[in-house]
């Protein structure tokens, strides 16, 4: 696929914003006097700005990844990077993407924000994906396919012989968005972005990771579309502290490794609870940190673990979620204290 037809025409025309750091070619480790920037010359450790290429953030999660570093984008969450995917390749009151509900809310809200049409095409009453429905699809117009996998709300990762068939069948950009799948039992599909470049997959250091306080996502394609979504984000888009904190909590991977098993670990001593409460109608297949559960009255159970001191997430606004809630897995004593409550409900 020739990625570049896909681009919107001013996005490929346009020279991407320089910066001062940008323009400032380093020779040696000498230590120079910076007065290009506009910056305030009184050392605080955060009166510069960041380097705008995340040289050091870039090669770490590069190793951790097993990806090259010109395969790399972060951005300001990963919504940022959904939004700037959407802004390469799709022309305003023109294209469309695909969405398959329920599921993650933003790509909905990014693309009306953007005067992109969102074309839904539900999942099936299993959670499964409705593949020959999107691959019926064909127009020019259509520029995106976003795929949640594992998905959220419904936990559930998808067919892996479905992904990559929807990956070189669609004729369009396809991004999976893999916000969950250090949960999952399922391999990430980014090794794939070296052999399908219309491939984009979108990462987190928000769940697994622990980071939600820092906002910072990851994308991985080829190099030509991180140029692209490189030419249009903000410079300086990762500030130095979440930067810092993001390296510094990189180095502990064996810490997070280790919180990732107890959230499994949980995850199916929770599970073999709920199975036990008479109110709960069906308990989800999950592949991520949370349940999704189906009850006999959600709202009703909501309100009654809000009044406990437990807030969980009514689903049941979401196509095929009626009476659902999301349960994310908490600590060990946090679940203890969920099922005391149920029970006692």
């Amino acid at each position: 696929m020739n990625i570049d037809t896909l681009v919107r025409n001013n996005i490929k025309n346009m020279s991407s914003y320089s910066s001062a750091r940008d323009d400032f070619k380093k020779l040696n480790d000498k230590k120079f006097i910076y007065l290009d920037a506009n910056e305030s010359p009184f050392e605080n450790a955060i009166n510069r700005y960041p380097d705008n290429k995340h040289t050091e953030l870039t090669k770490v999660v590069s190793n951790i990844k097993n990806v090259n570093v010109n395969q790399i984008v972060f951005g300001n969450g990963t919504d940022e990077i959904l939004d700037l995917i959407v802004r390469v390749f799709c022309n305003p009151n023109k294209d469309k993407i695909i969405t398959l509900p329920p599921t993650y809310g933003m790509y909905d809200v990014i693309a009306k924000t953007n005067g992109v049409e969102n074309i839904e095409i539900p999942l099936k009453s299993d959670f499964s994906i409705d593949k020959n429905e999107i691959l019926k699809l064909s127009s020019s117009c259509i520029k995106i396919l976003f795929l949640c996998s594992p998905n959220n709300p419904t936990g559930n990762s998808f067919d892996t012989n479905d992904l990559t068939d929807l990956i070189k069948g669609f004729n369009g950009v396809v991004v999976v968005d893999e916000a969950y799948i250090d949960f999952s039992s399922k391999q990430s599909l980014i090794s794939l972005i070296n052999d399908n470049n219309n491939l984009i997959i979108t990462q987190t250091m928000s769940k697994a990771y622990g980071m939600a306080g820092i906002r910072l996502g990851m994308g991985f394609s080829n190099q030509k579309i991180i140029n692209y979504l490189n030419k249009i984000k903000p410079p300086y888009n990762i500030n130095v502290l979440t930067e810092r904190k993001a390296l510094e909590e990189l180095n502990k991977i064996d810490e997070i490794k280790k919180n990732i098993d107890l959230v499994l670990n949980q995850r199916k001593l929770l599970l073999s609870c709920l199975e036990k409460l008479d109110f709960i109608e069906k308990i989800y297949k999950s592949d991520s940190n949370f349940l999704l559960v189906k009850v006999d009255n959600a709202d009703l159970r909501y309100n009654q673990l809000l009044k406990n001191g437990i807030i969980v997430r009514d689903r049941s606004n979401q196509p095929l979620c009626q009476n659902c809630l999301r349960i994310t897995i908490g600590t060990e004593n946090e679940n203890k204290s969920l099922i005391k409550i149920l029970n006692q409900l």
